[in-house]
């Protein structure tokens, strides 16, 4: 296979939808030797910010001197983003290399999609032979097909609903099935939680007899980006930066700092160096990324409720009150429920489908729009709601894009192809 029979292979793989369980990965571990052996690692689950703690983690390891192995879904523009060893993703031969090798091991086991690139990466860690290994959930935990490494550290991020098909109605429910990567022995960090989801939590890990380090109890921040200081137990570290945008931004990076310290106690060496470099290095493209031209754009992955009370948060310090907002949701997402906190800001709504997976019909984001009054337009194509907007918005009206990761990858493409460039040049404005 070369690299695009490669992806259309394991895209293929799609066609077994989304499968809990851990049956197939431990199948598919009993035919390949490597994962068989331990993996160091470090497994983190949440609903909202596991992939930026991921990410700052990761950071921190690296340069605390160590080789680091990080595993995040879903990629925003190629599909090597999911494996990174010592910062970089893997390149396209090893991407075809793994998927062969998990192809013929996967003969007669319907493995999914995310439990053929969980098992490549599994696999690229041990070959790498990386220190440690920071692992994202995809979907859960307790049934996520992650779910089969032996940890030395396990982190929840904050929980909220979202995936409720899969994991539960309520947040109790949906807590119970993030804190099931907790395993007796493994300390857990936990990020801020509502008072519903830390009780399941909690219970959770007294039940495994293991020890917590919850946010705003034993773990917390003050101060802003420019000058952030963390405080984990009796340690406080300040000066700190945090080159992410968002308040929200300064909770992961001090659950990072937490999970770094709690390392420390484990005979890792992390130095507070290594954590000042990591809080100006982290980059996390997609997440309150501004994209400067004539016009501005604000990137945001926020797709769900928190996500986007996180955006709207944002939206607010910054004072931004008149946003032309091009959205498309992904899934069964209700546009009432997901995006009524950006109705303030908005001056108007472009609806726009996501052209990846099922999309949310653009008539029902133009439905709700109506209903709170606010000038809306539907669009065939995300490009062509990207450009009207761009269009239309004055000097300082900014164009937020939001709404699912696959819409602000795809015209985050345009933005760096520079397709958009016309439209940046005041002769066709």
């Amino acid at each position: 296979m070369n690299f695009q029979a490669s992806l259309e292979y394991l895209y293929g793989l799609q066609l077994f939808g989304i499968k809990l369980g851990l049956e197939n990965m431990q199948a598919l571990k009993a035919r390949l030797p490597l994962l068989q052996d331990p993996l160091p690692c470090i497994h983190i689950a949440g609903t909202n910010g596991k992939g930026s703690v991921s990410m700052l983690l990761a950071e921190i390891l690296k340069h605390s001197g160590l080789r680091v192995g990080l595993y995040t879904s879903p990629h925003l523009h190629c599909f090597t983003e999911r494996i990174r060893i010592g910062g970089e993703p893997i390149d396209c031969n090893e991407v075809v290399r793994l998927a062969e090798t998990i192809r013929q091991a996967a003969v007669d086991i319907p493995v999914t999609f995310f439990e053929a690139t969980t098992a490549m990466a599994f696999l690229a860690f041990k070959e790498s032979q990386v220190d440690i290994a920071v692992i994202e959930t995809g979907l859960g935990g307790r049934l996520d097909a992650t779910n089969i490494v032996e940890p030395q550290l396990c982190l929840i991020t904050p929980i909220s609903s979202d995936h409720s098909e899969h994991l539960g109605e309520t947040l109790a429910e949906i807590a119970a099935e993030k804190s099931g990567i907790i395993k007796s022995g493994v300390p857990v960090v936990v990020g801020k939680q509502t008072p519903e989801a830390a009780e399941v939590i909690l219970t959770t890990a007294d039940d495994h007899g293991v020890a917590v380090c919850l946010a705003d109890r034993d773990f917390s921040w003050r101060g802003d980006h420019g000058n952030l200081a963390v405080a984990v137990g009796v340690n406080h570290l300040d000066g700190l930066t945090c080159s992410l945008a968002g308040v929200h931004q300064l909770d992961n990076f001090a659950q990072a700092v937490a999970a770094a310290m709690t390392l420390r106690e484990q005979g890792i060496v992390i130095t507070d160096a290594a954590i000042r470099k990591a809080g100006k290095s982290a980059t996390w493209p997609g997440r309150l990324e501004w994209w400067s031209g004539a016009r501005e754009v604000l990137l945001d992955v926020a797709h769900n409720q928190a996500g986007i009370a996180c955006l709207a948060n944002y939206l607010d310090e910054q004072n931004l009150s008149r946003i032309h907002l091009v959205t498309g949701l992904s899934g069964k997402r209700d546009p009432f429920e997901i995006l009524m906190p950006l109705v303030k800001f908005a001056e108007a709504i472009y609806a726009v489908p996501v052209s990846y997976g099922l999309s949310v019909p653009t008539p029902q984001i133009v439905g709700w729009a109506e209903r709170q009054r606010l000038p809306v337009s539907e669009y065939r194509t995300a490009g062509e709601g990207l450009y009207a907007a761009l269009k239309a918005a004055g000097k300082k009206e900014p164009v937020v894009v939001c709404g699912s990761i696959y819409l602000v990858a795809e015209l985050r493409q345009k933005l760096l192809s520079g397709e958009s460039s016309a439209l940046y040049s005041s002769d066709s404005l």
